[in-house]
């Protein structure tokens, strides 16, 4: 098990509220290779023989365990891609932690992309926490552009947390879904972009089973002259529900671009798509600096209870 650094550190805490190495089952990935894994016998993880990547197993019927699997990169003119599929079984009910984590200092680009496929099993249910996250005064970038697969089968729930809040030079998510029947998919995405950072995010959500629900909820913050970009594209082939919610808070110099797409195939689909993205009201401000804060202050108080 190699040793962890204060760099290394300092990353794992914001991206995976780690304090050292975990208990229970994780695999914590640095500039490429392995840095440390453990498996159990509820969760397995095994490294893939055809490209780089692990396989993460959670045994039928498993319950509230976690497993950690944080990416770091602490080296410029690097190109990180790893390939991890994810296999719950039925019953199952886990947490997954999967935050990664940028400190480039130099002169060359950093990224990081990694390309993760669930397949959840009848009746299973996943919470999945993605915290992406940049630091360093190097000019080079720090990039991050994860594709999420998705597939639920009969009665399966995935909730997909994800958090992007400081220092992305670059980002483009990508995220596809496929939910059966009585299938629920459920995401609650956090952005904030400034300065010249651009953040886009995509979703495809194919809602193919008999009651199937897709719930998405975008809040993101662009700041500085950064650019954000919302594409979802959601398909209704069978009696279902299904929600899109984008809300973003426009400052300075700033622009955010919101395309919601709705596709109802099916006669009984029922689905509902809301954008919306303005400034901070002038009487918000007002009203917390009169309790004794500064303008900045108070606009950073009301951008945090925001995105909370």
């Amino acid at each position: 098990m190699a040793t962890i650094d204060k760099t290394d550190a300092q990353l794992l805490e914001t991206i995976a509220d780690l304090h050292g190495i975990p208990e229970g089952s994780f695999n914590i990935r640095k500039n490429g290779k392995l840095l440390a894994r453990n498996s159990d016998a509820d969760i397995e993880i095994v490294s893939k023989k055809d490209k780089d990547g692990i396989d993460i197993i959670v045994r039928p019927n498993v319950k509230n365990k976690s497993v950690h699997i944080p990416v770091l990169l602490t080296v410029g003119d690097f190109h990180d891609t790893v390939y991890n599929d994810f296999f719950i079984g039925e019953n199952a009910d886990v947490t997954i932690i999967a935050g990664c984590g940028i400190h480039n200092a130099s002169c060359s680009d950093a990224e990081h992309d990694g390309i993760h496929t669930f397949h959840l099993q009848k009746n299973a249910r996943v919470r999945y926490v993605e915290r992406h996250y940049a630091s360093g005064g190097g000019s080079g970038k720090k990039v991050f552009d994860p594709i999420t697969n998705i597939e639920l089968d009969e009665g399966a729930q995935f909730t997909m947390e994800s958090t992007q809040l400081g220092g992305v030079t670059y980002t483009d998510r990508k995220t596809y879904a496929k939910i059966g029947d009585r299938a629920q998919l459920i995401v609650k995405e956090k952005i904030l972009t400034d300065a010249e950072e651009t953040a886009v995010t995509d979703f495809q959500v194919e809602l193919v089973g008999r009651e199937s629900r897709a719930d998405i909820v975008s809040r993101s913050v662009a700041r500085g002259k950064s650019k954000q970009e919302f594409r979802s594209d959601l398909i209704g082939k069978n009696s279902c529900f299904g929600h899109v919610e984008c809300d973003g808070i426009l400052l300075e110099g700033a622009r955010i671009i919101s395309v919601p797409q709705i596709d109802a195939v099916d006669p009984e689909a029922s689905l509902v798509h809301e954008a919306a993205v303005g400034k901070i009201a002038g009487e918000q401000l007002m009203k917390l600096m009169s309790l004794g804060l500064t303008e900045q202050e108070a606009e950073d108080a009301v951008i945090q209870g925001f995105l909370n």
